[in-house]
């Protein structure tokens, strides 16, 4: 009788798809179908099969089996249009020694997919052991450009067998004369940390193409944040740089505003909850009044621990270097909502006509009382040489510790 049900709900299924599905386009998003063996997905692989122009495949939302994933790999094989695969949250309740079989099988069906643009394996807590059989799919089909992996739990050494492998393609890439086709990287909530960091950052430098970087949440604190500066100066082209909920403090500032004038394509600079420290901010706000990053769309300090001097400064540049900040986000700063530093920032945007660009500031907060001895002994550890470099020099000398 169970068998029975799920066999109804799996096959109303495939009737809702067919009923109202593009001819490029296969999803069963978020049915929350439990899918063990070849059987239970044998209907849609026949309406796959019958799909000559396939080119969306989104299996997200419900969870496959070792045997069900195979059979579906064996029918997107035989399907060369494909464009996109989002097979993220695919694995809810399976052993994680299930899982690499299954991510070996989907790699081998799509390594030769000439049109491939997106891989989406978000949401799948596969840890390190998940990234490992995906090495041949990444070495393999270099005409991918959207990578997402966000919420995998690859930690440490994930982040390190993704940057090897992210560097084995490069390697090929060179040997056949052929450019990099990766734009996006999306890997939010890994726990990176600063053990990956270094790699990770080699392996952007060297492909020199990212467009849109997203590490959010990974526990990078400042020398791994160096390093992402210094890779991602070699990025040019970088419109989108999201690193939320990491630790920047001034020492990562200083590496940010040395890599700043590198891209003059940025769009959004998401650096929110990153104790930027007021320090940092006055780095970073300098580094943009440089006048090289005059497409910015989009700022968030939020949680900065800025001061009025801080934001001051960031007004200045607002108002003489980025009028097409349309988004500016800096709730949970040190200054009251009503001050005069707020005010400025508000005449800033306005001389821009974006009078409504400045989010809520429902969370501001005064100084705390210890902030400025910490300031102090930070300063204090910095040696006379570090204080007197210049940014410029600054990137510099990071990029040639990392030989990046």
């Amino acid at each position: 009788m169970q068998d029975d049900r799920r066999k109804s709900v799996m096959i109303r299924g495939v009737n809702d798809i067919t009923s109202g599905m593009s001819t490029t386009t296969f999803t069963i998003e978020g049915r929350g179908l439990k899918l063990d063996s070849a059987e239970q997905v044998q209907e849609f692989i026949d309406t796959i099969a019958g799909m000559d122009k396939l080119e969306n495949v989104i299996l997200s939302g419900n969870t496959f089996g070792v045997e069900a994933c195979k059979a579906l790999a064996a029918a997107l094989a035989k399907k060369p249009l494909l464009k996109l695969a989002n097979f993220s949250d695919i694995f809810t309740g399976r052993l994680r020694s299930e899982i690499p079989a299954c991510l070996v099988a989907f790699g081998d069906a799509l390594k030769d997919k000439e049109n491939l643009v997106e891989l989406n394996l978000s949401d799948n807590a596969f840890g390190a052991d998940g990234v490992k059989p995906l090495v041949e799919f990444l070495t393999t089909n270099r005409n991918l450009q959207v990578l997402k992996l966000n919420n995998n739990g690859l930690g440490v050494t994930g982040g390190k067998v993704l940057a090897e492998a992210l560097m084995t393609a490069h390697e090929r890439n060179e040997a056949e004369g052929k450019k990099s086709s990766l734009r996006v990287v999306i890997a939010g909530r890994n726990r990176l940390e600063n053990g990956s960091s270094p790699d990770l950052a080699k392996a952007f430098a060297a492909h020199g193409t990212i467009t849109h970087l997203a590490m959010p949440q990974n526990g990078i604190r400042m020398e791994g944040i160096e390093a992402l500066a210094a890779g991602l100066s070699k990025c040019p082209g970088l419109e989108i740089i999201d690193l939320q909920d990491n630790t920047f403090t001034e020492r990562g500032c200083r590496a940010f505003a040395a890599a700043l004038p590198s891209w003059s394509e940025l769009k959004q600079l998401n650096l929110g909850e990153c104790l930027l420290k007021n320090k940092g901010t006055l780095l970073l706000s300098r580094a943009l009044a440089r006048g090289k990053n005059t497409k910015l769309e989009a700022i968030d300090f939020t949680y900065a621990e800025m001061k009025e001097d801080g934001i001051l400064e960031l007004a200045s540049v607002i108002s003489n270097h980025l009028s097409n900040l349309t988004k500016l986000e800096l709730n949970g700063n040190w200054v009251e909502e009503d001050s005069a530093a707020i005010d400025a920032i508000r005449d800033a945007l306005e001389r821009h006509d974006h009078g409504e660009a400045l989010g809520d500031l429902d969370d501001m907060d005064e100084p705390d009382s210890d902030e400025e001895s910490e300031e102090s002994e930070e300063s204090e550890d910095e040696s006379e040489e570090d204080k007197e470099k210049s940014v410029d020099d600054e990137l510099a000398d990071i990029t040639a510790r990392l030989n990046v």
